[in-house]
Order: structure tokens, then C-alpha cells, then sequence
């Protein structure tokens, strides 16, 4: 099938190469004209697992192209996807206005019938402004598709690949049968291709993310309470997902959720129920739930080393929001950093692929080394913020060698609190007693 994706960043990329990987061709469409050259000489501008292997090879073998030419998308090609951003405003709501201009501008080149699919997140009743403008752009023919998608940072090729669900919606058959026609490559284990309505599928999209956030929240704030009744939130983790109505996926006790989706669609949620006078409790609970644990660790790390000197230096390992990904929009260690430089201590830090992204965002404010036992010299004590699997298994002779003082405040719980003690680390963790 010929199809565009407009949008080329984060979902559009992985739409558009996994597209084509199933034998589809596909145009990419961006107003960006550095990222479309770097992408024509096999740049791939964000770090994704399996990716750039996808987008090189299928752009090789010319099904997949680069352009910045919208005309040129919706001309060959039969159905046009809208992967644009869809940014938080200051009052919460998620800023829609660049689905509504491209969808403008498809309308009038459109020289005739196309299907438009909503990639984006976008806030439930969005379909109808979208076919509105539409409609007030064009008299030719169209049909309009929510298809919200649910990829995870570090996993979103596999995601997309080998889906959970396929969530389309549209009151029209011919459409559906259309669109399960594209998707049909990826059904080959089972039909997981779910139709409903347009709010529906919009709706879809916001209450996974937020029911998802509410357990990692949740997880969060009994991790708080263990800390105070010296419980251990490991043990209590796996005691309660093994009940199967409760399951163990996003139940790891750690520093709070962040990312460019949790955050913006919890307050597009929050906005939407106040747009409605329908206040959203659960949200709002998971959402302050989150701010206080980002808040509660790095304040444990500043009471530890307030009155130690006035020149603490600590090391930091991960800035990305999660592992996988060199994403560090809302990303909790950079929240819980920026506490730490408030308390006027010192940070070296390093991620294995966020480092440049996080330069962007926190400037000079941090020195970001290139070594993850480098950023131990002359350091006071080790923190943990992002669970990267070079990580999970680290020399502890060298991070008690280089360390001043053997300390680690582990974000992420990813030791054994016995092996920890058996190299003579001081083990702070979240949620379970210190080693001391």
C-alpha cells in the first residue's frame, strides 16, 4: 500500500520504517530540512533500539523516501498519517494546532479521496475538529481515522512490530476493512485489531497512559510507607503480582514516571474532565503522587550531605527518563539533578546514549563525561537514576576504590542489598532498608 506519514519524529519515524518493513511504500514528510537530509544519509535523529537498521535498509531498497514536500506525499500515496507533536500548553491542555494546520493543508492538495490517520495523541473530540477543517478546506471526498499508538521508548520496534492491540476507529467498514488490510502483516499470531468509534479509540489512548502512570505512582507512594515502617517494597512488589487480577508489569518502586508521554496526557486528561466540570481524581493523585517522589529521593540525598562540606561532588549514572531511549523530556533524573544543584551540590554524570540530549536541556549546569567510572574521580558518592543494563552488574571494587566515600543512592533498586553489603557499600535504596 502507498502511504505518508507526516511527522518524522519520535512515532512517525518508527510508523513509517515498520511500514515499510511489512513491504508498504512510504513517504516521509517534515518541515525539519536538517533532519530530512541527515535521514536521506542514514542519520536517525533519536536512539531506538533496532531503528535506524530498519530506516537504513528500507530506504535502501527506495520504500521508504524523505521529503519535505507535502504535495508530493499526498499525491502518491492513499492514506496520510498525522504524526505530529501535540505539546502540553501552560493550562494543561495538549496543544492541537499542528494536527489542525497539516490536516489543513492536506485538504487542499488533496486531487482526490484519501484516508487521514490520527498517529498523534490527541485529546478526545479531536477527530471532529480535524474533519471540520477538513471539510472547510476541500470538496473532495475523504475519511478520517483515530489510530492512537501505544509504543514504548526502548521497545517501540517490537511494540509496533508485534503489537497488543491495534486500536482503529472509524464508523465505516470499507475504512476498517482498509486499514486492517495495512495492519494485517502484523496480525500473524492472532487477530489483535480492535475497532470502535473515534472519541472511543481517542479515549483509548489517554486512559491506558494514565492507568499506567497511577500504578507506577502507586508503587511509589507504598514505597514511601515502607521506607517508614521498615518493610522491604521488593518483597511486597512480588507478593502483590502474583495475583493475577493485579499482574507485575509496572509495579518497579523508583523515582517517578516522566517521559513525553506520562506527564502531558495525565494534564490533557486533567483538562479535558475540568472542560467538562468532571474533575479527574484519580489522575490528579497519581500526578501529585509523582512530583513528591521525585521530590522525597532527591531530598534524602540533600539531608544525607547537608553540613558534610560545601563542595560535594556527586556522581550520577542515567539521564534519560528510562533506559533504551536518550530521551530526557520530563525525565525524573533531571528533575531530581536540578534538586540536587539547588541544595548547591556538584554533578558529573553519565548516560550511555542521553548525553547530548541532556546537554541541550541542562547546558553547563552539569559536567556529563563520556565514562561511566570516570564521573567516580573525586566524587562523594554515587547516584543511580536510570536503570540501563550496563547498570544492573557493575565492578563494585572500583566504585568503592574511586568513590571518596563508598555511598550509593540507588533510584532504580537494581542491586541485592547482601551483595551491595558484601563490597562495603553504604545502599540506599527506595523502598527498602539501607545498607549501612
Amino acid at each position: 500500500m502507498k502511504v505518508c506519514v507526516v511527522g518524522i519524529g519520535y512515532v512517525g519515524l518508527v510508523t513509517a520504517g515498520c511500514l515499510a518493513e511489512a513491504g508498504n511504500h512510504v513517504i516521509c514528510v517534515d518541515n525539519d530540512e536538517k533532519k530530512i537530509e541527515g535521514l536521506k544519509k542514514g542519520i536517525i535523529p533519536i536512539y531506538e533500539p533496532g531503528l535506524g537498521e530498519i530506516v537504513q535498509r528500507n530506504e535502501k531498497v527506495k520504500r521508504l523516501e524523505f521529503t519535505t514536500d507535502l504535495k508530493r506525499g499526498v499525491d502518491n500515496s492513499s492514506i496520510i498519517f498525522l504524526a505530529v507533536g501535540t505539546p502540553s500548553s501552560p493550562d494543561g491542555s495538549a496543544d492541537i494546532s499542528s494536527v489542525l494546520s497539516v490536516a489543513a493543508d492536506i485538504a487542499k492538495l488533496m486531487p482526490d479521496y484519501r484516508i487521514v490517520v490520527t498517529k498523534s495523541t490527541v485529546p478526545v473530540g479531536t477527530h471532529k475538529k480535524v474533519a471540520e477543517v477538513m471539510s472547510a478546506n476541500t470538496s473532495k471526498p475523504f475519511d478520517y481515522v483515530s489510530n492512537p499508538e501505544f509504543l514504548k521508548e526502548g521497545s517501540a520496534v517490537e511494540d509496533f512490530m508485534s503489537p497488543d492491540r491495534i486500536i482503529i476507529g472509524t464508523p465505516k467498514d470499507s475504512v476498517r476493512q482498509i486499514m486492517k488490510q495495512l495492519y494485517n502483516s502484523f496480525m500473524r499470531k492472532g487477530n489483535r485489531i480492535i475497532f470502535m468509534d473515534s472519541t472511543s479509540a481517542e479515549m483509548t489512548k489517554y486512559a491506558a497512559n494514565v492507568m499506567l502512570a497511577t500504578r507506577i505512582s502507586f508503587m511509589n507512594e507504598i514505597a514511601g510507607l515502607c521506607e517508614k515502617m521498615g518493610a522491604d517494597v521488593e518483597s511486597v512488589r512480588m507478593g502483590i503480582g502474583s495475583d493475577s487480577r493485579i499482574g507485575r508489569a509496572f509495579l518497579f518502586p523508583g523515582i517517578g514516571y516522566g517521559g513525553s508521554c506520562f506527564p502531558k496526557d495525565i494534564r490533557a486528561l486533567i483538562y479535558t474532565g475540568n472542560q467538562q466540570k468532571y474533575e479527574m481524581k484519580m489522575a490528579m493523585a497519581a500526578q501529585e503522587a509523582n512530583k513528591i517522589s521525585q521530590e522525597r529521593f532527591a531530598g534524602r540525598i540533600c539531608d544525607y550531605f547537608k553540613g558534610k562540606g560545601k563542595d560535594i561532588i556527586l556522581a550520577v549514572w542515567g539521564l534519560a527518563f528510562k533506559a533504551k531511549t536518550d530521551d530526557v523530556r520530563e525525565s525524573p533524573a533531571v528533575s531530581c539533578i536540578n534538586k540536587l544543584l539547588e541544595c548547591g551540590i556538584k554533578i558529573q554524570a553519565y548516560d550511555p546514549e542521553a548525553s547530548e540530549t541532556a546537554k541541550a536541556l541542562l547546558g553547563e549546569k552539569i559536567e556529563i563525561m563520556d565514562d561511566g567510572y570516570d564521573v567516580l574521580d573525586n566524587a562523594d558518592g554515587l547516584i543511580i537514576l536510570t536503570e540501563w543494563q550496563e547498570f544492573r552488574n557493575p565492578d563494585f571494587e572500583t566504585i568503592v576504590k574511586k568513590l571518596k566515600k563508598p555511598v550509593v543512592f540507588d533510584g532504580r533498586n537494581l542491586y541485592d542489598l547482601d551483595v551491595v553489603k558484601k563490597a562495603g557499600i553504604e545502599y540506599h535504596s527506595v523502598g527498602r532498608p539501607a545498607v549501612k
